[in-house]
């Protein structure tokens, strides 16, 4: 049974999910996998929803678990009712508690940046991922960037930071298990030159510019694959800061 799902589910509803269709492939429906594209969505628009869209036509989950909260987003929300109008079997899911759940241990580590955010993303369904212990950063190195946003479609714009990097945002809300605290999703250390990453016609990108204007770090926006131009930026910030 393929169960696709997009977001951070409620773990209660997953963990059923899991218990009553044991042998299930569950597949992460954000991600760019390649598969045609769709006419559904305007060309416009959030590259991640049309990932969720153009990969559920393509594979035809069993079920899809759909984030629609505070969690994820409107956008969210209308692509499970435009699926369900579709005839797909849907169950909506709201994960909207504040209350830290787990420490923070993959965001201040010494992984790189992708290794981070790839254990950080597949902790959601491997939640045993968030129990073990990593190395924290190493202190004695001068320069800690940092990254802040979710997830990039382009996953290879990640490999431009060093090792030192901490992560902010929407995953860090992912490893502390409370992806709709907004005052997480807005802390930063201060000291520390961030780079405010948000998928281009985001509403998170309102909340990027504002912060990266605060702590004077770099604002960018990608709309499927990261330019040239943008790797340029990432990289004289990151060498001038």
């Amino acid at each position: 049974m393929q169960v696709g799902f997009w977001g951070y589910p409620d773990p209660e509803i997953l963990n059923k999910i899991k218990n009553q269709y044991p042998n299930s492939e569950f597949i992460d429906l954000d991600i760019d996998f390649s598969y045609p594209k769709t006419n559904i969505l305007p060309e416009s628009y959030c590259k991640i929803i049309r990932n969720i869209i153009d990969n559920t036509l393509y594979l035809k989950p069993d079920l899809i678990i759909a984030p629609i909260g505070k969690d994820k987003c409107d956008s969210g929300w209308f692509a499970a009712n435009i699926l369900k109008d579709m005839g797909f079997n849907i169950i909506e899911t709201k994960y909207e508690i504040t209350k830290p759940k787990r420490e923070i241990k993959i965001c201040t580590s010494s992984l790189d940046l992708y290794d981070k955010v790839t254990l950080i993303t597949q902790g959601i369904i491997e939640p045993e991922i968030f129990n073990k212990d990593y190395k924290k950063e190493n202190s004695s190195k001068i320069f800690t960037p940092g990254f802040w946003g979710v997830p990039p479609n382009d996953l290879e714009i990640l490999k431009l930071f060093p090792d030192t990097t901490r992560v902010y945002g929407w995953l860090r809300c992912v490893e502390a298990g409370t992806p709709a605290d907004l005052d997480l999703e807005m802390f930063v250390d201060e000291d520390v030159p961030t780079v405010f990453y948000a998928q281009a016609f985001c509403a998170k990108s309102q909340l990027a510019k504002y912060l990266a204007d605060k702590y004077n770090g770099l604002y960018i926006d990608i709309d499927d694959y990261a330019s040239n131009s943008i790797k340029a930026k990432v990289e004289a910030f990151l060498k001038l800061r």
